[in-house]
């Protein structure tokens, strides 16, 4: 989720984030890299849109808050539409991180799927509304954008192991460390729709969910 400010001084649309991270595997040093790993994959295609017949250059903001002992009220009555709030843990019951609909605030990351992956800019594209692209058998169409999924079809050499024969197993699918935020994905975004009566809109919905710390079944 985001907040779109118009600046027409510098002909700029910037999206404004500021991540809340808590649960046992946050730090700050951890919620500073994911913020990072976020601007850096959101800004790189340097996209522009053309909002009433002015280019405007679409940049993300992405400020970052390590709240460990953050109170679940401050998500539940929170109506600012910049702030996200994402636990982190070891474990996770459903084994992958996720967040709590298309177009939220609120989401759940496993830490294993932090290290060298683009999981935390795919989730963050999840909150501005992006959903998974109905194709998932990309090959011959290059570099992935940063929505597909982990099981996408693509060519040898975005594969967990390029020689692998490509479909499910034994590495020929989609290694998610090769996805990259294109201009097409920007585009999908649809911020020329926006409504800018006061120079600011919304990017998303509030889901508002604390989420406790999973915990592995008892054996």
């Amino acid at each position: 989720m985001g907040e779109a400010e118009l600046l027409t001084s510098t002909n700029q649309l910037v999206i404004h984030s500021v991540l809340f991270f808590y649960g046992d595997a946050a730090t700050s040093d951890l919620s500073n890299q994911i913020a990072n790993d976020i601007s850096k994959h959101w800004n790189e295609p340097e996209a522009k849109v053309n909002i009433s017949g002015n280019l405007y250059e679409v940049r993300f903001e992405i400020e970052w808050v390590y709240e460990p002992n953050l109170d679940p009220e401050k998500v539940w009555y929170n109506d600012n539409p910049r702030f996200n709030f994402f636990r982190i843990e070891e474990y996770s019951a459903i084994d992958i991180s996720f967040v709590d609909g298309i177009g939220c605030n609120t989401g759940f990351f496993k830490l294993d799927n932090l290290r060298s992956s683009t999981t935390a800019a795919h989730e963050y594209g999840h909150t501005l509304g992006l959903d998974h692209p109905s194709n998932l058998d990309i090959r011959g169409k290059s570099a992935p954008g940063i929505m597909y999924p982990r099981g996408t079809i693509v060519d040898p050499e975005f594969q967990y192991d390029p020689n692998a024969a490509p479909g499910p197993g034994h590495g020929g699918t989609l290694n998610p460390v090769y996805r990259k935020v294109l201009v097409s994905d920007i585009e999908n975004l649809k911020l020329h729709k926006l409504h800018f009566d006061t120079g600011k809109a919304m990017l998303g919905d509030f889901s508002s969910l604390y989420h406790e710390k999973h915990r592995p079944p008892v054996t």
